[in-house]
C-alpha cells in the first residue's frame, strides 16, 4: 500500500499541543523533528552516548504523519488549519505550512522497536521490550515486559507514566481495577503487578485484545485474573453490563480529555462509593474543563499532576 506522508512546520514548543489535537483527529504515529537536546532519561533509555550536534537557537520543528492513499487529505488538512488556529490562542505554532509527498508501504509495526529500550518508571518499576534483555536488575524491580504491537502503550509517554504513579500510590491489595481504553494491556498487567485481584480492561480497538492478552500471558498474569474487552462503555448499553455496576476499586483510563469528558459522566455507576476515578491523556490546555465535568458528575479532586504538557487527575467517587 503506498501512502500520502504530510509533514507540517511548526514550533517545538507546540509539539505536544498538535501531537494530542492529531490524536483526537483519529491519527496516530507521528514523528517529530526537532532542535530540542535529549534529557538525561532520554539518552539512557536509547543508548546513546554521543547525542547529536543540535542548533539548539532554532525552535522550529516538523511534524510527520502519515494517510492512506485513499484518505480525505483536502478535508483532513482543513481540520488541521482549524485546529492550529484554535492553539494559536496559547501557544506560537509557527507556519503551520503542510508539506505533502508519496511513500511505500513501510513495515510500520516493527521499524520503531529500535528506539524502544527498557526504562525506569520509578525505583521499582522497570518496562522492557520483550525483545530487549535488561541489565543491572534489582532484586526489587517490578519488571514489566511489554510488546505493544500495533496497540497504544509501551509506558514511555508522560500520561502512561502518570496513570502508573497514579495506581501504584492509590492501590489496596485485593482490589478490582477498570482500564478503561486499555490499549496494550500496559496500566492492567502493572494494576494486577501491583495486587489487583481482578482487572477488566475495554478499548473501542478490536486489536487491542489480542495484544493485550499476549502481554498478559508474557508477564504471568492468569485469565482469571485479568479479562479484556472490545467496544465503547460510554455508548455500548450491553458492555456496560458485561463490564459490571457498582463493583470497581479503582478505574484508570489513560485517553483523550474530551473522551475523559464523556466517561465521567457514566463511569460512577461501575464504581464503588469511595472508588478512585484516575485519568490522563489530558492536555494542560483542557484540565479545567476536564476538573469540572468530573466534579459535576459526582467526583471529588484528589489531586492534579502534570507532566510536560499533560496531567493527571485523580478523584474519587
Amino acid at each position: 500500500m503506498k501512502w500520502t506522508k504530510l509533514t507540517l512546520s511548526t514550533m517545538a514548543k507546540a509539539v505536544d499541543l498538535i501531537s494530542n489535537m492529531l490524536s483526537e483527529l483519529g491519527i496516530e504515529g507521528i514523528e517529530i523533528i526537532d532542535n530540542v537536546p535529549l534529557t538525561e532519561n532520554d539518552r539512557k533509555a536509547m543508548f546513546i552516548d554521543i547525542p547529536p550536534e543540535l542548533n539548539t537557537e532554532d525552535k522550529t520543528a516538523f511534524v510527520n504523519f502519515y494517510l492512506e492513499e485513499n484518505a480525505d487529505i483536502q478535508g483532513t488538512m482543513d481540520k488541521i488549519h482549524a485546529g492550529l488556529k484554535k492553539l494559536s490562542e496559547f501557544v506560537d505554532v509557527g507556519s503551520g505550512f503542510i508539506e505533502i509527498s508519496k511513500t511505500e508501504d513501510l513495515d510500520w509495526i516493527n521499524s520503531w522497536k529500535a528506539y524502544f529500550k527498557p526504562f525506569r518508571i520509578d525505583e521499582t518499576i522497570v518496562i522492557k521490550p520483550t525483545w530487549e534483555r535488561l541489565e543491572n536488575r534489582k532484586d526489587t524491580d517490578l519488571v514489566i515486559e511489554m510488546d505493544p504491537g500495533i496497540a497504544f502503550g509501551t509506558g514511555s509517554h508522560e500520561t502512561t507514566k502518570l496513570c502508573i504513579y497514579g495506581i501504584k500510590k492509590y492501590r489496596k491489595a485485593g482490589m478490582k481495577l477498570l482500564d478503561v481504553g486499555c490499549g496494550s494491556g500496559i496500566l492492567s498487567i502493572v494494576g494486577a503487578k501491583l495486587g489487583a485481584r481482578n482487572v477488566v480492561g475495554i478499548d473501542i480497538d478490536p486489536d487491542a485484545v489480542k495484544t493485550a492478552y499476549e502481554n498478559a500471558r508474557v508477564n504471568q498474569i492468569e485469565l482469571k485474573t485479568l479479562r479484556i474487552l472490545s467496544g465503547d462503555i460510554i455508548t455500548d448499553k450491553d458492555l456496560q453490563q458485561k463490564v459490571g455496576f457498582g463493583c470497581y476499586d479503582m478505574v484508570a483510563a489513560n485517553i483523550l480529555a474530551d473522551v475523559v469528558i464523556s466517561l465521567s459522566a457514566v463511569i460512577g455507576q461501575h464504581m464503588k462509593p469511595g472508588g478512585i476515578f484516575i485519568s490522563s491523556g489530558i492536555i494542560n490546555t483542557k484540565k479545567e474543563l476536564v476538573k469540572k465535568n468530573i466534579l459535576m458528575n459526582g467526583f471529588k479532586i484528589l489531586e492534579i499532576n502534570g507532566m510536560g504538557d499533560w496531567v493527571l487527575i485523580v478523584a474519587q467517587k
